[in-house]
């Protein structure tokens, strides 16, 4: 039986105007809990995968939502179940900056479409999204943003390696872009322990929330060097840009 499976009825049954529910609590350790939402859905035909650190409240709670709704109106779980995960999947800001960096490296040119703002709409088929911590997880009430380490906390590391590592082994031919510095860690920790081919990581690629806009900037060549304030680390971003465009460009071959 899936996750979701378990949890439908109380999805189906809860009110969300005060949150996310006690009953949809997985795990609670000090100040840190991890709550059920639907982000367990697997698209098996993808050929990307894009990796965040872990569902936010308002992500779950759109998800939540949009099963409920689904569940409400006759779907199947299964399609309740995909509709949920795509409806929630890095919306906002994040979701342009993605597009524009993907976009910038050439992904659209592996998977054959015009722009990579067709993964969230017409080619929604060729990708698959999913954070290092699938389930939202979150420090004394707040959206948990990668302190403590997820490879270290028992609590969190338990997502990676019952989770993130098996999503990742069902999607064996697929290439995976992690957004941002905590995420590549965790993508380390499990090819450190042979579950997952470092050639299959696209990783340097600026975290795109809007709090990182200089650094998307420069990456994207849109702001010159000498403007960067001296927060921004241009070589860093300048060696991972060539990588990641070198490393594109030989995808397929």
């Amino acid at each position: 039986m899936s996750d979701f499976e378990r949890f439908s009825s109380i999805v189906e049954q809860a009110n969300f105007d005060k949150g996310i529910p006690n009953q949809l609590l997985m795990r609670e350790s000090g100040n840190l809990s991890t709550y059920y939402a639907p982000f367990d859905y697997v698209n098996l035909e993808a050929r990307i995968v894009i990796c965040g650190i872990t569902p936010g409240l308002k992500q779950a709670m759109l998800a939540l939502r949009e099963a409920k709704s689904q569940l409400a109106a006759g779907a199947t779980l299964e399609v309740a179940w995909r509709k949920a995960k795509e409806t929630a999947s890095f919306g906002g800001p994040m979701r342009i900056n993605l597009i524009r960096m993907l976009d910038h490296i050439g992904i659209q040119k592996y998977l054959g479409i015009g722009s990579a703002s067709d993964l969230f709409s017409e080619a929604s088929n060729l990708v698959h999204y999913t954070s290092a911590l699938r389930y939202p997880v979150f420090l004394s009430g707040m959206n948990y943003n990668g302190t403590p380490k997820m490879t270290i906390h028992p609590d969190l590391r338990w997502q990676l390696e019952e989770h993130l590592s098996q999503e990742l082994g069902s999607l064996p031919n697929t290439v995976v872009v992690p957004l941002g510095p905590k995420v590549e860690e965790a993508l380390d920790y499990l090819a450190r322990r042979g579950k997952l081919s470092r050639d299959r990581v696209l990783a340097g690629m600026p975290h795109p929330s809007g709090t990182n806009a200089e650094r998307i900037a420069y990456f994207l060549e849109q702001k010159p060097r000498a403007e960067l304030s001296s927060k921004t680390n241009p070589e860093k971003i300048e060696h991972a840009r060539t990588a990641l465009l070198e490393r594109v460009a030989r995808l397929g071959i």
